[in-house]
């Protein structure tokens, strides 16, 4: 997943010649996971994708973590995140790390300016675009994308962001080691979305044409950033690399907006799995969607307090009103971690305001992780110290 597609121009048969208008061949490309025992594109470029001219190493920014010590909820503020250029950040390297394991790491940006060329060799990426609007550009052609899009960029694929101007496009990334898609529930034998499955093949929105560049551009020498298993390189090409004319395959970028999401809904209060939208090593990713909310006469309709035995969970608010969290000091762009070996659940007064409820207004996604979260700079730095202790409203920050 997601299905086969075939964007512009590409010859009848695979590894068979292919030839540019001035009699040249074409150069083929094989993107494929797994080695060659898995999903898999092929791209044809006008130039030779493995023409690199030069290789430098690039210094890390901050990547490293602490651990969540002393062991407690805790929560975030995105939106108090502060940049030394607010003007001059970019979807790649302007990232703030909040959360990592050795799984995923998490990270958040504003971004104002378009992004360097950039490709993770590490594993697949997913961006949640809270709010804002622009273009990712890639090797398989341009996503337009908006407020409330997830955008699955394969792992090695060669893309930039470029924000539209005005407002900045504020995105939330994961970067994974490994895989990103839809639950393997969702999915027949062979990779079609089910009728159970809260999405389907036609709310995804993958590239239409290609995106090549032309011009002086095309043949100048071109720098890449590329994050890997040890750290970060710059390659410097001796083409532009958006050179792609046609490719087909079922291995490229997608788009799926989380107002497609349809929500599961029960008599009674539903768990957290019926919300799952991807998953990924070691993690899933939900969404939270303005929903009708539990039937049954006597329904209790925000969730119950639970302990996260096996997980982390780590909640971005990003709409709506958050029923189960009010008073706690949570709002629009928050982020609440709830580890495991601590019980959380409804604020003081929240179930008793929740009865004879009928809808739910809230937006929200979900990252559950099944090793321990650690805090990385970008967190440490939004921290409402206060969080922990709202449940009981006093503690050793409380006032």
């Amino acid at each position: 997943m997601p299905y086969y597609r075939s964007v512009g121009e590409i010859p009848r048969k695979r590894h068979t010649q292919f030839r540019k208008p001035d009699g040249g061949l074409y150069a083929e490309e094989l993107m494929g996971v797994e080695g060659f025992s898995s999903d898999s594109a092929l791209l044809y470029h006008r130039n030779l994708p493995t023409a690199i001219v030069d290789a430098v190493q690039v210094a890390e920014d901050d990547r490293a973590t602490t651990a969540n010590l002393p062991l407690k909820p805790r929560h975030f503020r995105s939106q108090e995140l502060k940049w030394e250029a607010p003007d001059d950040v970019d979807a790649v390297t302007g990232r703030r790390l909040l959360f990592g394991n050795p799984d995923v790491k998490i990270c958040f940006a504003a971004a104002t300016r378009p992004s360097p060329l950039y490709r993770n060799a590490f594993g697949d990426e997913l961006l949640y675009v809270q709010t804002g609007a622009g273009v990712v550009e890639t090797i398989y052609g341009a996503l337009r994308v908006g407020d409330g899009d997830y955008v699955v960029i394969p792992t090695s694929t060669t893309y930039r962001v470029v924000p539209d101007q005005g407002e900045p496009l504020r995105v939330l990334v994961l970067e994974a080691t490994g895989h990103i898609g839809p639950p393997k529930r969702y999915l027949s034998a062979k990779g079609q979305f089910l009728e159970h499955a809260p999405y389907c093949e036609r709310d995804l929105r993958g590239p239409t044409e290609p995106l090549v560049v032309t011009g002086e551009e095309a043949e100048r020498d071109t720098d890449v950033l590329v994050r890997h298993r040890n750290g970060l390189t710059r390659f410097t090409y001796a083409h532009h690399p958006f050179d792609v004319v046609g490719w087909d395959g079922c291995l490229y970028p997608w788009v799926f907006n989380i107002r497609d999401f349809e929500p599961i809904t029960g008599r009674v209060h539903q768990p957290p799995p019926v919300h799952q939208t991807f998953e990924g090593p070691n993690f899933v990713v939900c969404s939270f969607c303005p929903r009708k909310v539990d039937y049954h006469p006597q329904a209790v309709p925000v969730p119950y307090n639970h302990a996260n035995v096996d997980s982390d969970e780590l909640m971005f608010y990003v709409g709506g009103n958050y029923e189960a969290r009010k008073g706690s000091g949570i709002g629009i762009g928050s982020l609440s971690l709830h580890p495991s070996g601590c019980t959380h659940g409804p604020q003081p007064g929240a179930v008793e305001a929740s009865l004879g409820a009928e809808h739910f207004d809230e937006l929200a996604v979900m990252v559950d992780t099944f090793r321990p979260l650690e805090l990385g700079e970008g967190a440490q730095a939004c921290e409402d110290p206060r969080y922990a202790w709202t449940w009981a409203r006093r503690g050793p920050d409380w006032s």
